[in-house]
């Protein structure tokens, strides 16, 4: 047999092979799967409301969920202060410090389960609390601790905390690699900046607790802080009656990868990690074409009488003094 013949023989008897077992296994999607965790608080009881979330942590883990979202201010489960005297100083006994045994109880746990937790709860901080997230990756690390920086001052819960002061994105350890997550909280969703620094930080994902009812109009501009920013965002919130559930995920194109309904759950959003990097490598959002050196006047402090508001007490609100 001449060695041609030998040559062609071979590849007739591989190409058999192929159309006989089939082509080999595609690559993996890159996946990332967040548990939106939509749970009804035990009141303000710390110890209740964290011994639940520790069971829903386990059904996400249950449904393979790499990271467990959990509600704004959830160790308090968003219980504002009694309208009382001295409310706010037994509210203030509510809070927890990052190294103390409530929270690092959900280090332990994610380093057990092999799944991220995003814990919420009420910081000790001086001069006030500080409603803050804390992201711990699958082996039980911090990766950020991010305190609300759009603080609801309208109402008495909020105007009672100190707001945070910079936009955080870490480095998250998963199966699927490691991913670029931020997180905002709330009312910083309702602000245009919020997504955008994060996105500029260089998030691709996009952590946010929330406690508020979600109409169309709130839904409707989450799902375009994605689409301009071309991140992924999940939101987890609260079930009725203490809100109107609606926990909500978007990929990086504005596309809806879930949302719940209005009761008590575990939503799995899995989001498609190829897709969204592909988006950012292309599309003309983002930070493709922007122009920051014509954006001066979003530093400028100044701002027309018609955005002037009250305090409380009638005094007029000056939001650089927070």
């Amino acid at each position: 047999m001449t060695r041609r013949n030998s040559f062609m023989k071979r590849t007739l008897v591989a190409c058999a092979l192929i159309a006989l077992i089939g082509p080999g296994p595609a690559a993996a999607a890159a996946e990332i799967r967040v548990a939106l965790l939509q749970m009804a608080p035990k009141g303000a009881d710390v110890a209740a409301n964290l011994e639940k979330a520790e069971e829903f942590c386990r059904k996400a883990a249950a449904k393979r969920a790499d990271i467990a979202l959990m509600p704004e201010l959830w160790s308090v489960g968003f219980t504002p202060p009694e309208n009382r005297e001295g409310a706010l100083d037994a509210y203030r006994k509510l809070t927890l410090t990052l190294d103390s045994e409530p929270i690092q109880r959900f280090a332990a746990l994610a380093k057990e389960l092999g799944m991220a937790i995003a814990i919420t709860y009420l910081e000790t901080h001086d001069p006030a609390p500080r409603n803050v997230i804390t992201l711990f990756d699958r082996h039980g690390r911090e990766v950020f601790t991010y305190a609300k920086i759009h603080t609801s001052d309208f109402t008495p819960l909020e105007a009672a905390t100190t707001p945070g002061d910079e936009f955080v994105v870490g480095d998250l350890d998963t199966p699927a690699g490691t991913v670029s997550v931020g997180a905002m909280i709330c009312f910083d969703r309702e602000h245009p900046e919020s997504a955008r620094i994060l996105m500029l930080k260089g998030a691709e994902l996009v952590l946010t607790p929330n406690a508020s009812k979600l109409d169309e109009l709130r839904l409707d501009q989450f799902k375009v802080r994605a689409w301009e920013n071309a991140i992924g965002v999940a939101m987890a919130n609260y079930p009725r009656p203490h809100k109107n559930g609606r926990s909500v995920a978007y990929d990086g194109a504005g596309n809806r990868l879930v949302m719940a309904g209005a009761r008590e759950g575990v939503y799995i959003a899995t989001f498609d990690l190829d897709a969204l990097r592909e988006r950012r490598r292309n599309t003309i959002w983002g930070n493709a074409y922007r122009r920051p050196h014509r954006y001066g006047a979003l530093d400028d402090p100044a701002r027309d009488p018609v955005w002037d508001r009250q305090r409380d007490d009638g005094t007029r609100y000056d939001p650089a003094q927070r």
